[in-house]
């Protein structure tokens, strides 16, 4: 990672150098139970990147301790967004991999007198907890001798109990400050068939009780999570600590990344797919990682939007217009201009020979010279965008409305001579007169236009389908969406999130394939859709509108 604020790089540099630790080892560990989104991309960069610095190595480890809710789709779409951000885990885990170690750990917490087992329902042991200003009591149970509660604990695992009749709790401290540290229940049963496991298990350890040991377990240095698990620390201390863990790992917090006008909760995400609001995880509108990736954005600009936000504690929200900055960046000098219709309106150039076809170079990226030129048809008959002609224009309007003269980019200056209407008033054609003397680059200076506009040939363009996006809900939209009694953030769902046209492109682009990449001339830069291009028709998403507001 580049040399930004970032607390952590300096923990560990010091860890390092005072001979503390003498490697550098760390874990991206995302539970599997849905898709991952932005916000992960930042831990992800954190963990990779620093042990890439200090010549250390990261685990992928999946934390899947809840067979309820995880699936091998999401394990598979996890492992595809790692590798396409551009990292290599040293080790794939899971914490599945350590369940017969865990329960030893548990086994021992109970000869301990550290853990008991627990008759309490769900219901009561929130009850028992206590508040902030209040201490908890105890459970009638939590005196049980070790001899008990080591046979009611193997019962347990032989599947003698149903759900939610049994579990065992860490035995800390009720009256603690920390409401984390008041027993807090360390296994569960739960007869469910696991994604790894299958039933060989129906006990399953709570994720506060097995991260800890997982990473002890793999000789974790540094356990970087957010600032949400801070107050739990005590407790993964505790864990490590009373387990008789040999390794010790620390747990380093930071700030989450928060981005506005964007929806982070996994829970709301999933909600949007299985209430088919979106076309799937990967909808180009949602902010997972493989959204993004459909949408168009590289893993280079999401590498360096990360990293320009800095490594902290506080977690306030980002302009989104940061993200978007960094994916024009990026693509400025990769991505070929070309000229793409959204909107068409035929334009018919009644002086220009009939039949003939001429080709005309146009360069590829102004901005990248060595990205060479292209030829694109020009004739009789071409497509303007509808919103680039005006009848009755305002004052300063420098494009096409009758008796104006505009300059076509790459081609002639045409003037507007007359306009075609349909018998309900619609413009339908324009008919318009051209200057061979003005061809692009003949040198012409007789005369200068205000307004130049893109086109493509009529005779050769290809069909294509353009899908335009805005947020999904906006920070105001979830804000009142908290704060109703009788709506939920599915009503504030914007309803123009997504806008479908229908256009043409320059014939050259017939062999674009999907995730492609195009700077459309005045639109913005577009992505080759690749789920919903087909050979009989090309789908472009746009990534990013061309202009932005932000400044680093």
């Amino acid at each position: 990672m580049e040399e930004n604020s970032n607390f952590i790089r300096s923990i560990i540099k010091e860890d390092l150098e005072s001979g503390k630790r003498d490697t550098v080892i760390t874990r991206f560990p995302p539970e599997p139970n849905g898709y991952l989104h932005i916000g992960h991309a930042k831990s992800i960069v954190i963990n990779f990147g620093l042990a890439d610095e200090f010549n250390g190595q990261t685990n992928l480890r999946f934390d899947d301790t809840n067979p309820l809710k995880e699936d091998r789709e999401y394990v598979d779409s996890i492992k595809n967004d790692v590798a396409w951000l551009g990292y290599e885990w040293e080790n794939l885990r899971f914490a599945s991999d350590y369940f017969e170690e865990m329960y030893s750990r548990a086994v021992l917490l109970i000869k301990k007198g550290k853990a008991y087992v627990d008759d309490l329902s769900p219901d009561e042991i929130r009850e028992y907890r206590g508040t902030l200003t209040e201490p908890g009591k105890d459970s009638p149970y939590r005196d049980r001798s070790v001899e008990e509660n080591l046979d009611l604990f193997d019962r347990m695992r032989k599947g003698e109990f149903q759900n939610g009749e049994k579990v065992l709790r860490a035995k800390i401290d009720m009256a603690s400050g920390n409401i984390n540290m008041r027993d807090p229940v360390i296994y569960r049963v739960s007869h469910a068939t696991h994604h790894n496991t299958g039933d060989a298990w129906c006990i399953y350890p709570m994720y506060a009780f097995a991260h800890p040991l997982e990473d002890a377990i793999e000789g974790v240095t540094h356990s970087l999570c957010t600032t949400e698990f801070e107050e739990q620390r005590p407790l993964y201390n505790w864990v490590v600590a009373e387990c008789e863990m040999e390794s010790q790992p620390q747990q380093i917090e930071f700030g989450r990344l928060n981005i506005e006008n964007t929806v982070m909760s996994k829970r709301k995400l999933k909600q949007l797919v299985d209430e088919g609001y979106v076309d799937g995880w990967d909808d180009p509108r949602m902010p997972t990682i493989s959204g993004l990736r459909r949408k168009g954005y590289t893993p280079e600009a999401i590498r360096e939007f990360v990293q320009a936000t800095g490594v902290s504690k506080g977690s306030g929200a980002v302009d989104e217009a940061m993200l978007e900055h960094f994916v024009r960046e990026d693509l400025k000098m990769k991505a070929p201009r070309t000229m793409g219709i959204l909107n068409p309106l035929k334009v018919v150039i009644t002086n220009y020979p009939e039949g003939q076809v001429e080709m005309l170079d146009a360069e590829i990226n102004p901005e990248n010279p060595e990205m060479g030129t292209r030829q694109i048809p020009f004739s009789r008959e071409i497509y303007v965008e509808q919103d680039d002609f005006m009848e009755n224009p305002p004052k300063k309007y420098f494009r096409l409305f009758p008796g104006n003269e505009v300059r076509l980019k790459h081609a002639y200056f045409i003037k507007c001579e007359d306009v075609i209407k349909d018998e309900d008033g619609n413009v339908i054609e324009l008919h318009c007169t051209y200057d061979v003397e003005t061809k692009s680059g003949s040198g012409f200076t007789g005369r200068k236009v205000k307004g130049t506009l893109h086109w493509v040939d009529a005779s050769q363009a290809i069909p294509a389908e353009f899908r335009l996006y805005e947020p999904l809900i906006r920070d105001e939209d979830l804000k009142a969406a908290d704060e109703s009694e009788d709506k939920t953030f599915i009503d504030f769902v914007n309803e123009d999130s997504l806008t479908i046209q229908e256009g043409f492109i320059e014939p050259n682009m017939k062999d674009a394939k999907p995730q492609d990449k195009f700077q459309f001339f005045r639109h913005g830069y577009f992505n080759v859709d690749p789920k919903h291009t087909a050979e009989d028709k090309i789908v472009f998403n746009r990534i990013v509108s061309l202009k932005s507001s932000f400044k680093l």
